[in-house]
């Protein structure tokens, strides 16, 4: 078949903005949206508090500078600083570009775009629509693209990222519908597959899909992925479920309490209070519980956060799914009753290594947003910045993608990279193997929640690695019971534990060399943070024997040194 200009893979809002924006770029280009789910399924709906910008409609002295400001020291002054310049100067052209191209965000009685007070900002910058910004952009861009003629391809599943060793050559990609592995040849490719939380399983904000198959297929193909070992856990996930209770519950006024009625935050953030960044209100919330200020359930400890102070027409206007995800999975309204959290796991900030245009060291291969490491984020992103970078970065890349698209011509993909998934899929359903799918799931989401969660020491994280090198070697005897070729959900969930299993490795691995405390990699046995050996980045790579090495890469600094982080 003819290569495709462009393949992109993912069809959440990074994805779907480089598409958007590629095709503004050049309309001539032939553009594919490759993705395991419909697009409004994507993990951008989920979503829910806000996008940053500075664009001054509450605060009137809000500036970019004092965003990029925020951004590198909520990043624990590991973002790459030219990078988050890059991301704040950007976001007032696409929040105004989405509110032009529909998107209904929530109004000021002026007119202007509301914003609300997010964690670890000096000025309300977050702007939101209600508590369902995420899925509000996510169809606004899938109506964008449909208009513009992108072409999807829906429920087709990534089996590997294929290339030269200097340039793109496409994708192999499963047909989940009929079973058909496919060859989809293209000059350039570009992952915005999003993020690899759901690998912790039991406590986590993630939709089932996030289990990092962009950033686990171009790690087996060669690439380097950086900062793996920096997972943020979002401090008020639901006690039983860990699904997300935004930010935005507390940028409305929102308090932490414990079982003593105390409003905690006080203790560990005294002027940010509630507002405190991620890594730190989800550490707070971890010491009041460790130390007897928790409620008890059966499904475990946890505090109280409190929203009937605000009142009734404020949830119902600006919470209203908030409220409905209470009660429809803890049976509390918050109206009336306290709603039972705890931190769950939530964000990577690691991925692909990637430049500002989102250009991986492979000619035409791009990674954006929660898949991608450029680095905005550095050890803790803040939220708002997330919905962000996917928008900003996939509109660099799309046109950057773009412009090179034309120039390049890809060899094609061998036959044999087809063959060698459909051997590996094949050989799944062999009787001699005997290990279950469930069990190794369940086996590796505990062991990461135990050794590589909140707080970490080496004794615990070197119990992970051995655990996972365990569970690594228990998945070549792994079965797939089901025979049939129609969306084998059993083939799929395999295929997706294999790819956590590796990224898990680079976490664990990751967490256990940086002996240092910053962001959201908390040391117990080191905990200060120690710029003099660890202010830098880890880097990762996998050789073809799927042996993990590690190495490092300087931070890029700009105009903010280093100092104290204090809220």
């Amino acid at each position: 078949m003819q290569p495709y200009d462009i393949i992109i893979v993912g069809a959440g809002g990074g994805g779907m903005y480089a598409a958007m924006e590629a095709l503004q770029t050049n309309p001539k280009l032939k553009i594919a949206v490759v993705s395991k789910v419909y697009p409004t399924r994507s993990h951008t709906s989920a979503a829910q508090g806000g996008v940053n910008a500075a664009l001054a409609n509450r605060h009137k002295d809000d500036t970019i500078d004092l965003h990029i400001f925020d951004t590198i020291k909520g990043s624990d002054y590991l973002a790459d600083q030219d990078a988050a310049t890059i991301l704040c100067e950007m976001a007032p052209y696409v929040v105004r570009e989405l509110e032009n191209l529909g998107a209904p965000f929530s109004r000021l009685e002026d007119g202007t775009i509301a914003q609300r007070p997010f964690g670890g900002a000096q000025k309300y910058r977050c702007c939101y629509c209600a508590d369902r910004t995420g899925h509000t952009i996510l169809t606004t861009l899938f109506e964008q693209c449909l208009r513009q003629g992108v072409h999807f391809l829906s429920e087709y599943y990534l089996l590997s990222l294929e290339h030269d060793g200097q340039k793109a050559q496409g994708v192999v990609v499963m047909n989940m519908q009929t079973g058909k592995i496919e060859a989809l040849p293209a000059r350039s490719v570009i992952l915005a597959t999003g993020g690899y939380a759901k690998m912790y399983w039991q406590k986590s904000s993630n939709a089932a899909g996030s289990t990092g198959d962009g950033i686990a297929a171009a790690l087996r193909a060669g690439l380097a992925v950086e900062d793996m070992e920096f997972v943020q856990f979002h401090p008020t996930g639901l006690r039983k479920s860990g699904l997300l209770i935004s930010e935005g519950a507390r940028g409305e006024g929102g308090y932490l309490v414990n079982n003593k009625g105390e409003r905690f935050m006080k203790t560990y953030a005294p002027e940010k209070m509630e507002l405190g960044p991620r890594d730190l209100v989800s550490r707070s919330i971890e010491i009041e519980i460790n130390e007897g200020r928790g409620f008890d359930s059966d499904a475990g400890q946890y505090m109280h956060l409190d929203l009937r102070h605000l009142g009734a027409d404020l949830i119902l206007e600006r919470l209203p799914q908030i409220r409905m995800l209470a009660i429809d999975f803890e049976g509390v309204d918050p109206i009336k009753e306290p709603i039972p959290i705890r931190p769950t796991a939530h964000y990577s900030m690691g991925g692909i290594d990637a430049n500002n245009d989102g250009a991986t060291a492979i000619q035409g291969i791009y990674a954006v947003g929660e898949c991608s490491c450029i680095s905005v984020h550095g050890a803790n992103r803040l939220g708002g910045n997330s919905l962000l970078d996917i928008l900003v970065f996939g509109k660099l890349a799309g046109r950057h993608a773009a412009q090179l698209a034309p120039s390049l011509n890809p060899g094609a993909i061998s036959t044999s990279a087809v063959e060698k998934s459909l051997k590996e899929i094949e050989g799944y359903s062999h009787h001699d193997r005997t290990e279950r799918y469930g069990e190794l799931r369940d086996e590796l989401g505990k062991t990461l929640g135990a050794n590589a969660g909140i707080y970490r020491t080496k004794k615990k994280l070197e119990k992970g690695v051995e655990d996972i090198m365990a569970i690594k070697e228990r998945f070549k005897n792994v079965r797939v019971n089901d025979s049939s070729a129609v969306f084998n959900t059993n083939l799929f969930q395999v295929l997706e534990l294999k790819n956590m299993i590796a990224l898990a490795e680079t976490v664990a691995r990751g967490a256990l060399a940086r002996e240092e405390s910053r962001g959201s990699h908390s040391r117990e046995d080191f905990p200060v943070r120690d710029d003099e050996k660890w202010h830098k980045h880890s880097i990762f790579h996998m050789n073809e024997k799927g042996d993990i090495t590690l190495s490092t890469k300087p931070v890029t600094m700009g105009k903010y040194p280093l100092q104290a982080r204090t809220y």
